[in-house]
């Protein structure tokens, strides 16, 4: 799994205190499992439940989200863009220690892609990118069909 890696380099490049104090943060893996479909290939997707806690933080909330959601909008942008996912993807919680300092605990679902094929050295695989984003999300399509109007999708009385 490289999300995780990835997660933490983040937040330690953008958090001051993270980068002092590698020690505040810790990730873990919860709820994993495989899916693999059982075709000839062993390709499969990791899916996991991401738990991060940082301990004793004395900034704003905001200092850890906005590097973490821009994040997110790069590696895992299904959890922004489809409407089913985003309204509970990020989840957080917040233990408040005293009037400077709280631990802030943040769950999000991650999926990794690996690819799986075998050559004459064996077994080979490779972290595959996130699907590229639809350029067209969000735009209202019509159809003309010999400049007439056609509704889209096809419905029956059409």
């Amino acid at each position: 799994m490289e999300k995780p890696k990835q997660i933490r380099e983040v937040l330690q490049k953008c958090i001051p205190l993270l980068r002092q104090n590698p020690d505040h943060m810790m990730i873990f893996v919860d709820k994993g499992k495989l899916v693999a479909t059982g075709a000839k290939s062993l390709s499969f997707e990791y899916q996991y439940e991401l738990t991060i806690i940082i301990a004793d933080f004395a900034q704003h909330a905001n200092t850890i989200m906005v590097p973490l959601l821009a994040w997110v909008r790069q590696y895992q942008p299904e959890l922004m863009m489809n409407h089913d996912k985003r309204e509970n993807s990020v989840r957080f919680e917040v233990e408040i220690q005293n009037n400077d300092t709280c631990d802030i605990e943040i769950k999000l679902p991650l999926t990794e892609r690996v690819r799986v094929w075998q050559d004459e050295q064996g077994l080979h695989y490779e972290h595959l990118p996130e699907p590229p984003e639809d350029p067209y999300d969000g735009i209202t399509w019509e159809l003309f069909i010999n400049g007439e109007y056609q509704p889209w999708p096809p419905t029956s009385t059409s």
